[in-house]
C-alpha cells in the first residue's frame, strides 16, 4: 500500500512537471517572480494518505496484531507566513479519512480475528518549511514539525470493548512529522506536490476491560504511523 501511495505521487508531479515547458531550460520564462516575498498566503490541497500503527509487544514470543494499510483521503487549508527568505511557518489544518485493517491471527474465529479502524482525522499540524534557492520556476523544501491530531471516529467514550467486537483509540495524539516537496510557478499559480511522514508519540490504545483481553494484553504500545501525499495550490 506504501508502494501505491508513493506511486500516485509520482504520477501526480509527473503531470505537474510535464505542464511546465520551458522550467528547466537555460533561460525560462519566471512565473509570479514576487510571489515568495509576501508575508503571508493561503492556500488549499488535496490529497492520499496511508496510515498505519506501530506496535510494541510486552512478549516477543508471538507478533499478536497485523495491519493492514488502505489508501485515503485529505482535503485542507494552507495558511503560510514568511519568517526569513528561506524559511516560512506553515499551518495546514485538514480533514483526512482513512482505514486499517487489524488481523489477530491467534484467535480462530473470524469475528474475533479481524477488526475494521475507520478514522476521520481532523489534524493540526504545524510545520517549518526550509526552501532551497529558486531555479527558475522550480523550487525543493523540507518540512518539519509537530502536529496534534483529534479522531473523531475513536470510540474513546464507549462502555464496550473487542468482547462487542468494538476496537477503542484515545481520541488525540501528538505527532512529529518529516517530508519534503517541490514548489512549481504557473503563470497564475503555484502547485506544490509533497510527501511526509507522520510518527505518532504516544500509545493510543484504550485496553480492554479484561485484564486477560487476547486482543490488547500484551500491546506496550500502539502508535500513529503514516504517509501522506498533498497536491497544495496557491
Amino acid at each position: 500500500m506504501k508502494k501505491r501511495i508513493i506511486v500516485l505521487f509520482l504520477l501526480f508531479s509527473s503531470i505537474g512537471f510535464s505542464q511546465t515547458k520551458g522550467m528547466f531550460s537555460y533561460d525560462p520564462l519566471v512565473n509570479l517572480e514576487n510571489f515568495d516575498k509576501s508575508k503571508v498566503y493561503w492556500g488549499y490541497f488535496l490529497g492520499f494518505n496511508s496510515y498505519g500503527f506501530k506496535i510494541d509487544y510486552k512478549s516477543l514470543q508471538y507478533e499478536d496484531v497485523k495491519v493492514e494499510n488502505t489508501t485515503g483521503f485529505n482535503v485542507g487549508l494552507v495558511g503560510d507566513l514568511r519568517l526569513h527568505e528561506y524559511i516560512n511557518l506553515r499551518f495546514e489544518p485538514g480533514l483526512y479519512y482513512t482505514q486499517r485493517n487489524l488481523r489477530f491471527p491467534n484467535l480462530i474465529r473470524e469475528i474475533d480475528a479481524y477488526r475494521e479502524v475507520k478514522s476521520t482525522y481532523i489534524h493540526f499540524p504545524l510545520l517549518l518549511k526550509f526552501s532551497a534557492l529558486r531555479t527558475g520556476n522550480v523550487r525543493p523544501y523540507l518540512t518539519a514539525g509537530v502536529s496534534r491530531t483529534l479522531n473523531l471516529g475513536s470510540n474513546s467514550n464507549s462502555t464496550d470493548d473487542n468482547f462487542q467486537q468494538r476496537f477503542r483509540v484515545k481520541s488525540w495524539t501528538s505527532n512529529y512529522e518529516l517530508g519534503f516537496g517541490v514548489d512549481l510557478y504557473f503563470e497564475y499559480f503555484k502547485f506544490s506536490p509533497s510527501i511526509r511522514g507522520v510518527f505518532g508519540l504516544e500509545d493510543e490504545l484504550i485496553r480492554d476491560n479484561d485484564p486477560l483481553s487476547p486482543w490488547t494484553t500484551n500491546i506496550e504500545s500502539m502508535k500513529t504511523r503514516a504517509i501522506l501525499i498533498n497536491f497544495t495550490f496557491h
